[in-house]
C-alpha cells in the first residue's frame, strides 16, 4: 500500500550543504515519508536546494527564515523537521521559539537529535494545544522491547552488505539508498536497514538509531533488523548502513554493525580530499588501506568495492581520483552521485552469482554526470 507523504518544511540555518546538514540533504535526495516543500538557511536564501548540493534541480527552495517560507507556500506544511546534526546535543533559545512557533501554526515536530523533544515540558504543553506530534527518531524502544545478540543471524542466507566509511559524514547513507534503489529497479529485491535517524526519517522500515541506545542492545538490535528484514520481505540482498568508521576513536558503532550483522561483504565509503575528521579537526584520517585492513582483522567479510566522496574535489579530479583508487587497490571503485552504481552492482553480481541471474544490465540508468558549480 502506498504511504502518503506528509508535506515538510526543514530547518537547517547555517548548515545546509555542509557536513551538519547531512540530514537536510539527505531528505533532498530521497524521502518515502515526506514531500520536502523547503529548507531554511538564511545563507543560500532563494536557491534551488539540489542545485546548491551540486546536483540536479529538486525544485525544492531555500528560505530566509521561517516567515519567509510561510509566506511564499501555498499552504502551511504538515511538519517541521529539525535538519541539522551537530555534535552537541541540545538547541540554543532562538532556534526553541521557532519549534514553538512552528507548532501553534499546526506543524508537527520531526527531531533526530539527542535532545527528546517529546520529554520538554513546554513542547508538550504547546504540541497538546496546537493538537500536533512530536516524534523524536532517535528515543529508543523501552528495555523490555529491546534485544541481545540471540545468534539467529546465522539463519540469513542471502547476502548482507555493510556500507562502512572511513569517517563520519562520508557519504555511507547515500551510497547505501542509491544502490538500494537501483537494485529494485532491476527486480533484485533488496531491503536496507537503518542504523541512524536521517535514514529512518527517509523512510526505512527496519533498522534503529543505534547511537542513542544502551551498549548492551546495539549488536542485539541490529541482528534482529536484519532477521526481522529477511524472514518478513524475503529479499535477494539486505544492505546495511553504516554509522562512523571502525578506526575512529570516538564512536563504537562500525564495530556493533559488523558484529550485529555478520555482513557477507563491505562497500566501504571514503573521502579522498578529506585532511581531518569530522568534527575532530586534530585527528588526521586514516588511510583507506589501513581502514581495510583494520575491517578485515575484525571481520571475515572482504571489502568487495570502494564509494567515494567527491566533497572538495574539482569536477574534473572525480574521475581521475577514482582510476587511481582503483589502480591503488584493485578494487572497483565510483562515485554514486557523480557516476552512479554500476560498478557496486557488476561486483555483487560476481561475488554472489544467483543475483547476476536477476541482473540485467541494459536496464542499469545511464551513468550520472554530477553538475557542479
Amino acid at each position: 500500500m502506498a504511504i502518503t507523504k506528509k508535506t515538510a518544511l526543514i530547518y537547517c540555518q547555517d548548515q545546509f550543504g555542509l557536513v551538519d546538514g547531512k540530514t537536510t540533504a539527505a531528505l533532498v535526495r530521497h524521502s518515502e515519508l515526506y514531500t520536502i516543500v523547503g529548507v531554511i538557511d538564511s545563507l543560500s536564501a532563494g536557491k534551488d536546494a539540489g542545485e546548491t548540493l551540486g546536483e540536479a534541480t529538486s525544485h525544492i527552495p531555500i528560505f530566509f527564515d521561517f516567515q519567509d517560507a510561510l509566506a511564499h507556500l501555498s499552504e502551511t506544511p504538515n511538519c517541521y523537521i529539525y535538519g541539522k546534526a551537530p555534535l552537541d546535543a541540545c538547541i540554543p533559545d532562538d532556534e526553541r521559539l521557532l519549534i514553538l512557533e512552528a507548532m501553534e501554526h499546526g506543524m508537527d515536530i520531526i527531531n533526530g537529535l539527542h535532545e527528546f523533544f517529546s520529554e520538554d515540558p513546554e513542547f508538550v504543553a504547546v504540541a497538546a494545544q496546537n493538537n500536533v506530534q512530536i516524534k523524536d527518531i532517535r528515543k529508543s524502544p523501552n528495555v523490555k522491547d529491546l534485544h541481545v545478540f540471540s545468534g539467529r543471524i546465522y539463519e540469513v542466507t542471502v547476502p548482507v552488505i555493510a556500507i562502512l566509511g572511513t569517517d563520519c559524514a562520508c557519504g555511507k547513507m547515500t551510497t547505501a539508498v542509491e544502490l538500494n534503489n537501483i537494485l529494485n529497479r532491476l527486480g533484485i529485491k533488496s531491503v536496507l536497514v537503518a542504523t541512524g535517524q536521517t535514514s529512518l526519517m527517509q523512510g526505512a522500515v527496519y533498522g534503529a538509531s543505534i547511537d542513542a541506545l544502551i551498549s548492551q542492545f546495539v549488536i542485539g538490535e541490529i541482528e534482529n533488523a536484519v532477521v526481522q528484514a529477511f524472514e518478513q520481505e524475503r529479499p535477494d540482498i539486505i544492505l546495511v548502513e553504516g554509522q562512523s568508521a571502525v578506526s575512529h576513536p570516538a564512536f563504537m558503532s562500525s564495530l556493533g554493525i559488523l558484529k550485529g550483522s555478520m555482513p557477507d561483504g563491505i562497500i566501504l565509503q571514503h573521502p579522498p580530499a578529506r585532511e581531518f575528521r569530522c568534527d575532530f579537526p586534530a585527528l588526521l584520517m586514516p588511510t583507506i588501506e589501513s581502514e581495510i585492513q583494520l575491517i578485515e582483522t575484525i571481520s571475515s567479510a572482504r571489502v568487495l568495492a570502494i564509494a567515494l566522496s567527491h566533497e572538495n574535489l574539482a569536477t574534473e579530479e572525480i574521475l581521475s581520483t577514482i582510476q587511481q583508487y582503483e589502480a591503488q587497490l584493485n578494487l572497483p571503485t565510483t562515485d554514486v552521485l557523480s557516476y552512479g552504481c554500476q560498478k557496486l552492482i557488476q561486483s555483487l553480481a560476481v561475488h554472489f552469482p544467483k543475483l547476476s541471474q536477476k541482473i540485467k544490465p541494459e536496464n542499469l540508468p545511464e551513468t550520472r554526470v554530477l553538475a557542479k558549480a
